[in-house]
């Protein structure tokens, strides 16, 4: 059922069309190359507006976020003249006023959920919520992202970690993927989640605190990966790659719970010393959502 796109929403729309425009060559939609210099970043309005089969006056006022309300088929159209991943294009439905926004209304994690951590240990395993807090975790994680028990609930945030705690800036081997994946999956989840005042409070001061965190924020980024790869270099044992995978209960859509597995046999005994380090009993920090 659609509903009229709100102030907030139809600013966030004009930024986003804007941003994914001048994201693209004229030569990722089949279009020639232009001749000689040109000051317009990425495809021009007239570009899309033909690809799309809207007017460049329709186009225009989008973009200024103007009280317009582009129909679930003109988002389809734009979507497709801007070659969107179908996680951008729900990002551009919602915002459009084609999607039913979601709201959490479950105080803490469930006690079912969390006693799956103690269920897969050894292999590291938390939960977080859409503003990627970490709510809860076993041993072996804190133990693997450096010591989760002995942080505050404020810090036990992925984006924090990244961009604000030094000791995570040569953490990852591929930072770049992981810090992009974890903003773009953030902006995935802003949509849903624009009045939330401790998100709102997040990004400022992710933004104030980071000039990286605002460039890939402002990049608007669309994406939710469910699995993957990523390479650590833990100072207590060295080099470690994982896969994770991502799994969402039925019962609240705005919780995961990420099981990280060893990828070769290097990184298997790395986590295995990680393990070993102390008793397994699962940590929780159980907050309101």
């Amino acid at each position: 059922m659609s509903s009229t796109p709100q102030p907030i929403a139809r600013h966030e729309l004009a930024a986003f069309l804007r941003a994914r425009r001048e994201a693209l060559q004229p030569s990722m939609v089949g279009l020639p190359p232009r001749l000689g210099s040109s000051r317009t970043p990425g495809l021009r309005r007239e570009e899309v507006a033909a690809l799309a089969g809207v007017s460049v006056d329709y186009l225009i006022r989008l973009e200024q976020a103007r009280d317009v309300r582009p129909s679930a088929q003109v988002v389809q159209s734009l979507s497709r003249a801007l070659r969107l991943s179908d996680d951008q294009i729900d990002y551009l439905l919602t915002l459009a006023g084609h999607r039913q926004l979601e709201r959490s209304t479950k105080p803490i994690v469930p006690e079912g959920l969390a006693r799956l951590l103690d269920d897969v240990f050894p292999l590291p395993a938390m939960i977080l919520n859409y503003r990627l807090d970490i709510l809860a975790w076993n041993d072996t994680m804190s133990t693997l992202l450096l010591d989760l028990d002995g942080t505050t609930a404020r810090e036990r945030n992925v984006l924090r970690m990244c961009f604000l705690d030094d000791r995570f800036f040569d953490f990852y081997g591929d930072r770049d993927s992981v810090i992009r994946g974890a903003v773009a999956d953030l902006r995935a989840a802003w949509v849903d989640h624009a009045h939330d005042p401790d998100l709102v409070v997040l990004i400022q001061e992710l933004e104030a605190g980071s000039a990286e965190f605002s460039a890939y924020w402002q990049s608007r980024d669309v994406a939710v990966r469910a699995e993957g790869n990523k390479p650590m270099n833990h100072p207590n044992v060295g080099p470690i790659t994982v896969s994770f995978d991502v799994l969402n209960p039925l019962g609240d859509a705005n919780l995961r719970l990420i099981v990280y597995r060893a990828v070769d046999a290097a990184s298997q005994s790395a986590l295995d010393q990680l393990a070993t380090t102390r008793p397994s009993r699962t940590r929780r920090h159980l907050r309101t959502l």
